[in-house]
């Protein structure tokens, strides 16, 4: 069964007209069973009407021109190019590239970097017997760059640069208001 709403959107489509013709033979069935699509079928025809007989106002020319008078009070907001500084989107851009870079270098140095002396990769690389060459192989650096305090010292300090912009941009708004 159709709902209340349905029932409406048909009957309106049937009093304007539009539909195919199956669908308005279907509609004329169901008011000439139905006594609650009749009783609808009344009262949408009767609002209808009403909307017929009455005459819509036009606005008058005084209410165009208050209305074009308060578009023209309006301020209207001046291009980007006026009121965006190119240095500071280059400063967000040096910090991003900055940022990834630093995450970059991150990630390199959670890599092993120590080879097994023997097999292809080490006869591309050249050897070293110098001391302090020894002494940096010894270094265990994955104790440093794997460590949970080395993660969470760059996550601040991602989160202080970003306030630190935020800061600087909002200074940057205030003094040019």
């Amino acid at each position: 069964m159709d709902t209340h709403i349905q029932m409406e959107e048909r009957l309106w489509d049937y009093i304007d007209g539009r539909g195919t013709p199956v669908e308005r033979s279907s509609i004329e069935t169901l008011l000439a069973e139905n006594m609650e699509w009749q009783r609808k079928y009344k009262e949408l025809l009767n609002i209808h009407q009403m909307m017929q007989e009455v005459e819509l106002d036009a606005p008058s020319m005084r209410f165009s021109k208050n209305v074009m008078e308060e578009i023209a009070r309006l301020q209207v907001a001046p291009a980007t190019k006026t009121y965006i500084n190119k240095n500071i989107i280059r400063g967000i851009g040096a910090f991003f590239l900055a940022m990834i870079g630093g995450f970059l270098l991150f990630c390199l140095g959670q890599f092993k970097w120590s080879g097994s002396g023997s097999g292809p990769s080490s006869t591309f690389l050249p050897r070293y017997d110098l001391d302090i060459d020894t002494k940096m192989k010894t270094f265990n650096w994955g104790r440093i760059f794997n460590s949970a305090y080395t993660s969470i010292f760059v996550l601040v300090l991602v989160i202080l640069g970003l306030v630190m912009l935020d800061m600087y941009l909002g200074n940057r708004k205030k003094q040019t208001a």
